[in-house]
């Protein structure tokens, strides 16, 4: 029983489900990247090159059973894929250590000064005398 409370007790820590949320907005983010990728960018990018489908280009080699075809159009496209989801991640990173960066540089509100241990010496020295 021990070892099913400590995984219940390590699957609903707080990061396991922060890094569970994180996986889940990837993979919807992943999708819209792709997205404009496929739909937007390369057929731009075709229409520059002479409409050429990135997702066709292909070098075959070899003939009857041995032959192989490298399919490097989709790794140009999967590579601008990358590219734009790190440049978003950057961005995002970029915006949230800039926010860090405030937060510690604002200063600690200053707590009004007590009286030092002299003057509270003297206060009671003079409470004294008046007794």
């Amino acid at each position: 029983m021990g070892f099913i409370k400590e995984f219940k007790e390590f699957a609903m820590k707080g990061n396991v489900m922060d890094m569970a949320v994180g996986v889940i907005i990837g993979g919807a983010f992943g999708k819209i990247v792709s997205s404009l990728v496929d739909d937007i960018l390369m057929p731009l990018v075709g229409m520059v090159t002479g409409n050429v489908d990135f997702t066709k280009l292909a070098f075959s080699f070899g003939e009857g059973d041995l032959k192989a075809t490298l399919n490097y159009g989709n790794f140009i496209q999967n590579t601008v894929d990358f590219l734009i989801v790190a440049f978003c991640i950057f961005l995002m990173l970029k915006g949230i250590n800039k926010l860090n960066r405030k937060k510690e540089e604002e200063p600690a509100p200053e707590v009004p000064a007590g009286p030092t241990q002299e003057e509270l010496l003297a206060e009671i020295r003079d409470l004294l005398k008046n007794k």
